[in-house]
């Protein structure tokens, strides 16, 4: 009988100890998303990363800390914060920093480790990254694996007049250019490539990559690529209207090659953002390649489509158009939306796009074209956010789409049904002053 009584007891103490267990891996205390916000603070003063949690039942969000800087020069600001980006696997997270032309601060990339908690650690002493004296960040973005880090810089304004004609390898000090940084998933080191920063000739306003798989046959321009990275222009050295998109492939080493460095292609008035994006199903080929750029017009806001040929007879491409990785504008592009375009994000299905309006405070939403890359509105169309959303960052489930808007200091947040791709608006929450750039996990 007493051994029986021992039995249960053990049963009974093993049944406590996995309900303990359980309730541990589920704590309230250990968030199961994350969004990361850089806040700019006020009159330059103040540049930290908020850390949200996100609960994923409601998608409200919860602040933890906002005490991770974005700049440990003592004494000297490096710049306004621009750009947050995460590793794939959510443990680094990398911070890019505008630079300081007028004092001599380069701009610079940070990056941190991802504390248990959610929370960022603190930054390294020295910036991990530094790029030129007398440039001006722009933008950063990496690829889907973690391979490469990419950030733009639009050089001094106004640029040398010998900036766009500056042939491979030339010590291009402080024009417009391409900085590559080899990554490694979990790690905070980042490895400038051979020949970085490349110069571009023109000055850069967005960038997207995206990995495809191009033709192999000898002697074409981007056999061995593993990446592309398409880049948009909105003026050239001289500071005239450049309203362009360039494509870049990139070998194993991350060199690009411009594939348009004579006849880029033409876009709406002023580019100011810009995604790559795969409609192809895991090992199929039954979708397209796209490439959105967001535009702002004389009146009003647009998103134009183009095709990357990859498949011959899709979108009028023919075997030379996909041998040269040619783009075609998409259906009747463009597509109109708010004022100010900013930034663009898509699901993780690939199938809807998201586009925020800073000028308008909007958010839209559109369905992808499978095969053909066209843009049909979602209902509702768009919604209100805060005042000057300048981006914005979706949860990796889909379910849940943020922008950080800048005037307002607060971040809204909307519900993304993962079947249709509609919005609905959920609660704004306060964030510290000035909401800059967004990742989220």
């Amino acid at each position: 009988m007493s051994k029986k009584i021992g039995v249960l007891v053990a049963l009974a103490g093993i049944g406590a100890l996995s309900l303990f267990l359980l309730s541990c891996g589920s704590s309230s205390s250990r968030p199961s998303g994350l969004l990361y916000v850089l806040t700019q603070g006020s009159s330059g003063i103040g540049d930290n990363v908020s850390s949200f949690a996100i609960d994923l039942s409601s998608g409200n969000l919860s602040l933890i800390n906002s005490n991770a800087s974005t700049c440990t020069t003592s004494g000297v600001s490096c710049g306004l914060p621009l750009d947050i980006i995460l590793d794939p696997t959510g443990a680094t997270a990398f911070v890019l920093n505008q630079g300081a032309p007028s004092a001599g601060v380069a701009p610079t990339i940070y990056a941190y480790t991802v504390n248990s908690d959610g929370s960022l650690g603190a930054p390294p002493t020295t910036a991990t990254a530094t790029l030129t004296v007398g440039d001006t960040a722009v933008a950063m973005t990496r690829d889907a694996a973690g391979k490469f880090l990419f950030v733009i810089d639009q050089g001094a304004v106004p640029s040398a007049a010998n900036c766009q004609f500056l042939p491979p390898n030339f010590p291009n000090v402080a024009c417009a250019s391409i900085s590559v940084f080899t990554m490694q998933p979990g790690s905070t080191t980042l490895s400038a490539v051979a020949g970085s920063p490349f110069p571009v000739g023109r000055i850069p306003s967005a960038l997207s990559a995206i990995a495809l798989t191009p033709p192999t046959g000898a002697g074409l321009p981007c056999a061995t690529a593993t990446e592309f990275l398409y880049v948009t222009f909105n003026s050239d050295p001289a500071l005239h209207n450049d309203n362009t998109l360039s494509a870049y492939c990139l070998d194993s080493s991350g060199t690009p090659k411009d594939l348009t460095p004579n006849l880029p292609y033409a876009t709406q008035p002023n580019p100011l953002s810009v995604l790559a994006v795969n409609t192809n199903p895991a090992g199929q080929n039954s979708g397209g390649v796209f490439v959105y750029v967001g535009n702002q017009g004389s009146a009003t806001g647009a998103v134009s489509g183009f095709q990357v040929c990859t498949v011959v007879g899709q979108g009028n491409c023919t075997q030379q158009d996909v041998n040269s990785e040619l783009l075609k504008p998409v259906g009747t592009s463009p597509t109109s939306v708010g004022q100010d375009p900013v930034g663009m994000v898509v699901d993780p299905t690939n199938k809807f796009l998201y586009v925020v309006n800073e000028g308008s405070s909007q958010v839209f939403g559109f369905r992808i074209g499978t095969t053909e890359g066209t843009l049909t509105a979602l209902t509702p169309a768009n919604l209100s956010t805060g005042s000057r959303p300048v981006a914005l960052a979706m949860h990796s489930s889909g379910k849940f789409l943020y922008t950080s808007n800048n005037n307002a200091s607060s971040i809204s947040a909307f519900a993304v049904s993962t079947t249709s791709g509609s919005m609905s608006s959920l609660n704004t929450v306060s964030s510290p002053s000035g909401p800059r750039g967004m990742a989220a996990r």
